[in-house]
């Protein structure tokens, strides 16, 4: 059961990485084609921000749910690598916890919110005519992504299997290393 769920949140996250990989290149091009037609063409696209700015929202969002799944994220483990590894354990519940609080009330939820309302309301993006709600559903998809990792961790902490202190990845390969 547990290698069913492991190989299932790899093929997450893959795919979540190659949606990713797609969304910046798309991004990357079409930021190229609004300069091309500004400065060569002398003719602005109009779509081209709007496009650019809907995919920013996407990366930032997915990217920072695939960041907190690989443990590449941003933290203050200053302090707890401090601790001895029984509280550094406490320490890491705690936090996961309080991740896994926001990501399902603030984004899950308040996302759900954020989009129905925006659905409800018919708001549409200015150039595209594109429903808003669209843009915004990066949101909870984003927040059940980290719940699902937060999840998992709490799993691996609890049953004692690769527990490692904050900030220590000594033990992980990075993406694209050989094993």
């Amino acid at each position: 059961m547990r290698r069913r769920i492991s190989r299932l949140k790899q093929a997450a996250t893959h795919g979540l990485e190659g949606v990713l990989i797609i969304a910046v290149a798309v991004m990357v091009l079409v930021v190229l084609w609004g300069i091309l037609t500004r400065f060569i063409f002398v003719a602005p696209s109009r779509w081209t921000e709007e496009v650019a700015t809907n995919l920013l929202i996407w990366v930032a969002l997915l990217g920072a749910a695939v960041a907190f799944g690989r443990q590449e994220h941003l933290g203050l483990d200053y302090f707890v690598a401090k601790l001895d590894p029984g509280a550094q354990r406490v320490a890491t519940a705690v936090v996961l916890v309080v991740v896994c609080l926001f990501a399902a009330t603030g984004m899950i939820y308040g996302g759900y919110l954020l989009v129905s309302e925006t659905l409800r309301a018919r708001q549409l993006t200015p150039v595209l005519g594109m429903k808003m709600g669209y843009v915004y559903l990066a949101v909870p998809i984003s927040g059940l992504f980290i719940v699902l990792y937060s999840a998992e961790k709490m799993a691996q902490l609890l049953s004692g299997t690769a527990f490692q202190a904050a900030g220590d990845h000594s033990g992980e390969r990075r993406h694209g290393e050989a094993p």
